[in-house]
């Protein structure tokens, strides 16, 4: 990245805007700015996609490990490094990415509190990047009638625990953990298959 003056450009402003997106995402941690913080992600991330053309390829020791590596899947060192970076976003990145559009459209109190709706559905955060790697993984396979069984699977596999608790406070509807895993779900799923497209 730093052997062009687009790359140098290209890398101050992913730190710039890497600097802005963990400021932003401490103050939402405290419990502020949860829309600003969502607002500073997706415009770090619009600008490096709207200045990629300046990015120069990939190689050095990532282009010769790929040469040596002579594994049977080869793409291409620009390829790899960004599968790579898709898939570590779909970790904690799109974790913290699904807080906080929770927060921001009321389906989740700003601060955590002790046994609230995110309590409710418990391995969310696990699960959570465990589908959207999958479903990642499957779109890149071309198998997308796959993907779309596993999100049919994970609402039947939810529904008994969503209509016991909506049962449980006021006889049907949807009620604030319902919402949460509908609003949760998703953009989960739009995280996965915003990578998707970009894989694409």
């Amino acid at each position: 990245l730093l052997t062009t003056w687009g790359g140098v450009t290209l890398t101050a402003l992913a730190v710039a805007g890497l600097v802005a997106w963990l400021v932003c995402a401490e103050r939402a941690d405290r419990g502020e700015g949860h829309a600003r913080a969502l607002a500073v992600f997706a415009g770090a991330v619009l600008v490096q996609l709207l200045l990629s053309g300046w990015a120069p390829p990939v190689g050095g020791w990532v282009a010769d490990w790929l040469a040596w590596s002579n594994l049977p899947w080869q793409p291409s060192p620009d390829r790899a490094l960004l599968l790579a970076g898709l898939v570590l976003v779909q970790l904690a990145t799109g974790n913290r990415v699904v807080r906080l559009v929770l927060v921001t459209t009321g389906a989740l109190p700003a601060r955590p509190v002790t046994g609230g709706t995110d309590g409710e559905l418990r391995g969310g955060r696990l699960l959570g990047p465990l589908e959207r790697v999958f479903v990642l993984g499957l779109g890149l396979a071309g198998e997308l009638t796959a993907a779309g069984l596993v999100i049919a699977a994970k609402g039947l596999i939810r529904w008994p625990e969503l209509k016991a608790h909506a049962d449980d406070e006021h006889g049907g509807g949807i009620d604030k953990v319902t919402e949460y895993f509908l609003v949760g779900s998703f953009v989960s799923w739009l995280v996965a298959l915003a990578a998707l497209v970009l894989a694409a």
